[in-house]
């Protein structure tokens, strides 16, 4: 089975975004052919560019399906493949909006979830990461919850952590903010904030952004907290990726956190006030001196959120929308 994954192709670190190469990589594990067509360059222009190229790339290039990731990808795959049957993964963004505060989205944006709302007719299934992003979804029948899966091989635990590797002092506590500082939903004040309540000088702040996905994992392993202050997300891969090492983590209730980390001690949500936030960092701080590691990866275990155990699911979603049975799927 032929699948081609349409995408945005913007990233200056990824030609494709590590969690849409992770799911493809996982359905080429279950037999599934996968390919990838990126859309390079932003705004509407780009995208209606994108189409006559990528009708062309499927001239030359035949496949069963298209699965498009974000909303305008979706749009590029429809107006582009006639009648390839087309699959649509919500992002995030195009189904709530792109937000710029507690609460408060871009007012372009709204432009984004109006489309996605559009675009429901014309495809054969709907994949929401969370439960958040699928109340954009009014054709019930063919919408179907998947969060995105983590790769357990590649986030993987480092006893004793990488602090030699990546130069970080063995006296400090570090609090980790994985997220560009620039982009207002991430929302690193709140971070900083926190930190600055806390007020202990062993205690530092370690923005990380824009380095490789295996040197994440080395610094997910070597310190104390992870947090994610975001004010609107889908399913954060982030975080799943920080259990995966047994990290601590101090979260926002975005998108399906509060699900993800359950009950898992070490694992906290805190509010968007500094002064809680800081407590549930403190809480997460104690609980490291203490404990050390949480059991966050058997947490995504239970869960089903190995990449493995997604994967599985999509290839399910593929053989209903083309009418197939599993053992179907890996003769077509």
């Amino acid at each position: 089975m032929k699948v081609l994954f349409v995408s945005s192709g913007n990233s200056k670190h990824h030609k494709v975004s590590p969690f849409i190469q992770s799911q493809g990589d996982s359905l080429s594990s279950l037999g599934v052919e996968i390919s990838y067509f990126t859309v390079r360059g932003k705004g509407f222009r780009s995208y209606f560019r994108a189409i006559g190229v990528l009708r062309k790339h499927l001239r030359n290039n035949p496949v069963d399906l298209i699965h498009a990731h974000y909303t305008l990808c979706g749009w590029v795959a429809i107006l582009a493949a006639r009648r390839t049957p087309v699959v649509l993964s919500y992002m995030g963004d195009d189904a709530q909006g792109t937000f710029v505060g507690r609460g408060r989205i871009e007012f372009s944006s709204r432009i984004v979830i109006w489309l996605s709302k559009l675009i429901q007719p014309f495809t054969k299934a709907l994949i929401s990461k969370s439960a958040n992003l699928e109340k954009v979804v009014f054709r019930k029948s063919i919408s179907h919850l998947v969060p995105n899966g983590v790769r357990l091989n590649q986030f993987k635990i480092y006893d004793g952590g990488c602090r030699g590797e990546l130069g970080l002092d063995l006296s400090k506590k570090y609090v980790l903010f994985l997220a560009n500082p620039e982009d207002p939903n991430k929302n690193i004040t709140l971070a900083r904030n926190a930190v600055a309540l806390i007020d202990r000088p062993d205690v530092e702040l370690l923005n990380v952004y824009g380095v490789t996905h295996d040197t994440v994992v080395k610094y997910l392993n070597s310190v104390d907290v992870f947090v994610l202050c975001s004010f609107g997300e889908g399913s954060p891969n982030v975080v799943k990726e920080a259990m995966a090492c047994n990290c601590p983590v101090v979260v926002t209730d975005t998108g399906d956190t509060r699900f993800v980390v359950g009950q898992t001690p070490g694992c906290y949500i805190g509010s968007y006030e500094p002064a809680d936030f800081a407590e549930k960092v403190k809480q997460a701080l104690a609980f490291a001196e203490v404990e050390g590691r949480t059991k966050g990866r058997e947490r995504l275990l239970e869960l089903g959120l190995d990449a493995a155990s997604i994967g599985r699911k999509i290839q399910g979603i593929y053989a209903t929308a083309l009418g197939l049975s599993k053992r179907e799927i890996f003769s077509k």
